[in-house]
């Protein structure tokens, strides 16, 4: 029933959206007033476009064999549309490139250097929602992205968003800031199909002293498969049936986070530095579960610097060391490896490295450079690898 009622509301459109939030309003308000609910300044038109050229080099599989290099041009657009009728309600609606086998990446291959096949390239709705916020408290129903903070993608990816409900509660006291956040929504297959269901909770409480702000926070993601659901096992690309892969979305799994972070000054510079832990709390079983007991994550992470106005610049360092069943790799990063499928990242059972800079040339448009030096963690998995991205990103 739930999963019937978020699909009514990503097929309604936004006329109809809006009137039912209207509807007691409007039958006795004064025209006026319905003209200023309606009025321009009650939309807003949003959105973002990445040129992105990478490479892949000596990479391996997991038996040790050679991938062909790979060297491409990529893009990804995203635009999207904001209702705010008053102060208290919003409703919104993004359209998103990339294929629609994946809820990881909405990236499209433009141009394969090496003559490779360049991919699936299609449109979806990735966002639609309405939200209502009251004081501190706030909530929303629909598609979005999911309420959990967080400094990076390691145990879910930015790009994923799921279908729920979401509430939370934020109180600020001085330079002290306590956030609940809460969460329950059916999981993406690909980007039209559903299967399965993440519950969250978090906890989060900054506070601000002498200039500098430390952030420390708490929460789970508790993922309950559907491994009878025929989603889990295809998606459809051009009418094709596409596996995918059946050890993630089919499995259970118990994500405690933990992250501090400390953003400061040094020499006049922000600096940032972050700790995120995970582990899997799920107990399973020894003789259908191999590596059972990789269930823990760390990421060590530092920023120096800034990307927010022109002429801007940031480095940054990371280090991640996931192991296989820290996360829910379905739903976490793709940035680090090319292992996987076209539909789906497998970014778990790795540690490397991160190394970026950053540069903001004009308002609006950052260029952002990424090395990645990344291997497995267990001896039987051979798989490793190198990449390179470069990303003109733009924002209107």
């Amino acid at each position: 029933m739930f999963d019937k009622m978020l699909n009514r509301l990503r097929q309604a459109s936004l006329p109809v959206l809006a009137a039912s939030l209207l509807s007691t309003g409007t039958m006795i308000a004064p025209l006026s007033v319905q003209a200023d609910m309606f009025s321009s300044d009650k939309f807003s038109f949003y959105g973002d476009f990445r040129l992105r050229f990478e490479a892949d080099w000596d990479s391996s599989n997991s038996s040790g064999k050679k991938r062909t290099d790979r060297n491409r041009a990529r893009i990804r657009a995203r635009v999207g549309l904001k209702y705010k009728p008053t102060e208290n309600f919003e409703y919104g609606v993004r359209l998103r490139t990339g294929s629609d086998r994946s809820a990881q990446s909405p990236h499209i291959t433009i141009v394969d250097f090496d003559n490779q096949d360049t991919g699936a390239a299609q449109l979806n709705f990735d966002k639609w929602f309405l939200k209502a916020k009251y004081n501190g408290l706030w909530g929303w129903v629909g598609r979005n992205s999911i309420p959990f903070w967080k400094q990076n993608e390691m145990f879910w990816d930015d790009d994923v968003t799921p279908s729920g409900i979401a509430a939370g509660y934020k109180l600020k006291s001085g330079e002290t800031e306590f956030g609940l956040n809460t969460g329950y929504f059916s999981l993406p297959v690909g980007m039209q199909a559903f299967s399965g269901n993440v519950g969250l909770g978090q906890l989060v409480l900054s506070t601000k002293a002498s200039g500098n702000k430390f952030t420390a926070s708490a929460g789970a993601l508790i993922f309950d498969a559907n491994p009878d659901d025929d989603e889990t096992d295809i998606v459809f690309d051009n009418g094709k049936r596409v596996l995918l892969l059946n050890d993630t979305y089919k499995m259970d799994y118990t994500v405690w986070v933990g992250s501090l972070q400390a953003k400061l000054k040094a020499g006049g510079l922000p600096l940032t530095i972050g700790l995120d832990w995970m582990h899997n709390d799920k107990d399973y079983d020894t003789t259908t579960t191999p590596k059972r007991d990789e269930r823990d994550g760390y990421v060590i992470s530092l920023k120096l610097g800034k990307l927010k106005n022109k002429g801007d610049w940031l480095l940054g360092y990371y280090y991640a060391h996931i192991e296989k069943y820290a996360v829910n790799s379905a739903y976490a990063q793709d940035d680090w490896v090319r292992w996987g499928t076209a539909g789906e990242a497998q970014g778990s059972d790795m540690k490397g490295h991160e190394f970026r800079a950053a540069y903001s040339p004009m308002d609006k448009l950052k260029i952002v450079a990424r090395l990645y030096l990344v291997e497995a963690i267990t001896e039987n998995n051979q798989e490793d690898g190198n990449r390179f991205r470069l990303d003109f990103n733009y924002k209107f």
